[in-house]
């Protein structure tokens, strides 16, 4: 279902036309993280946000990375967008964004880059948009951040922009305050703020997660439509597999700041080949309908301060009996090729982990 209705205004007059990018390929890398890692200093000691962590974004598909709350999705997102406080954060590794470096880049230099070459939309609107400034003025100041434009022409450009996003009567809409916006609106502000400068990556943190069913259809169908007309490259941070189902390319899982499977979203639903995705799966209620219950992952997630040795998902996993000799404990298996499938990439010690969560599954 399409919400754009009227929305394909010309934008000639006001800068770089929306369906008009550099003469770049779908599926090209816009983005490339390296062995990211992120730390914090606290009074327990450091915590270990994210570990070892590497993946590539593509124009035009949607890179979905998922996971409980606390294995690194967001922090890993954030370090894209340089918004760790440098002075409290450890960061090493490398993050090139269409080829230049983020990790120790200048300040001054991110700040160029945000809303630029890329925009975050981030979970609670309410919170990020100023309360007391219009709508329209929060999206021009944007604009005119990175345009040498009139206050006019960005003026117009922010009408444009919430017209796009499925806003009704947008010159109305664009001189009111957020609190006169519904949830679902407010959303398609931020939407509409983050992609004023056609940036090349759009990074969305649980977008859909404060919003009705209905409305997160229609969230979810903006966002897939404003790729097709951008060909932006969308990382999309998430714990719903539902959403992911719906609108993703590729799937990259974390779990206690590291990556534990990684490969297209059609191959990880449908075969998940590392024991934590598999759990995950398995607690969705199309998974699990033959069953007087729902299967949920046992136990809770790690400390990220200690984390246990070996693998990290060993304390929780049904399936570590059947690795010889106490490999799940001692050992931290590498993301490697799962057997068999060259494209897909898997952090575990099981020899034959297909054959093993079948057979779970079968039970």
């Amino acid at each position: 279902m399409s919400t754009f209705g009227a929305a394909a205004i010309p934008a000639l007059e006001l800068g770089e036309p929306l369906a008009t990018r550099e003469a770049t390929a779908e599926g090209d890398v816009v983005l490339s993280v390296r062995d990211l890692c992120v730390s914090f200093p606290s009074d327990e000691g450091r915590v270990r946000a994210v570990s070892n962590l590497s993946y590539d974004a593509r124009l035009g598909r949607t890179l979905a990375i998922v996971g409980e709350s606390g294995s690194g999705k967001s922090v890993s997102s954030m370090s894209v967008l340089g918004l760790h406080n440098p002075d409290r954060t450890f960061m090493s590794g490398s993050i090139l964004l269409e080829g230049e470096e983020i990790v120790g880049a200048p300040q001054e230099r991110l700040q160029r880059l945000r809303s630029a070459k890329v925009a975050m939309v981030f979970q609670d609107p309410q919170s990020s948009l100023h309360p007391f400034y219009r709508i329209g003025n929060q999206i021009a100041e944007a604009y005119r951040a990175h345009h040498p434009v009139s206050r006019s022409l960005a003026a117009a450009r922010a009408v444009e922009m919430l017209d796009l996003v499925g806003i009704p009567n947008p010159q109305r809409r664009a001189r009111s305050y957020p609190h006169e916006f519904s949830g679902g609106m407010r959303q398609r502000a931020m939407i509409a703020l983050a992609l004023v400068n056609n940036p090349k990556l759009l990074i969305a943190d649980e977008p859909t997660t404060a919003l009705d069913v209905t409305v997160q259809a229609q969230i979810l169908d903006l966002l897939k439509e404003l790729q097709r007309e951008f060909g932006s490259a969308v990382v999309l941070i998430t714990h719903d597999l539902a959403v992911v189902a719906e609108v993703s390319d590729d799937i990259l899982v974390m779990y206690a700041g590291r990556a534990v499977e990684r490969g297209s979203a059609r191959d990880v639903l449908a075969d998940p080949l590392h024991p934590y995705t598999w759990g995950l799966v398995q607690s969705l209620p199309s998974a699990s309908e033959q069953l007087e219950h729902l299967r949920a992952v046992r136990g809770v997630p790690p400390s990220l301060v200690h984390l246990p040795t070996g693998c990290s998902f060993h304390p929780r996993c049904d399936f570590r009996d059947q690795v010889p000799g106490n490999a799940c404990v001692t050992d931290l298996p590498e993301l490697l090729p799962a057997p068999g499938s060259v494209a897909r990439l898997t952090r575990c010690h099981l020899p034959d982990p297909r054959g093993s969560l079948r057979g779970q599954a079968l039970r």
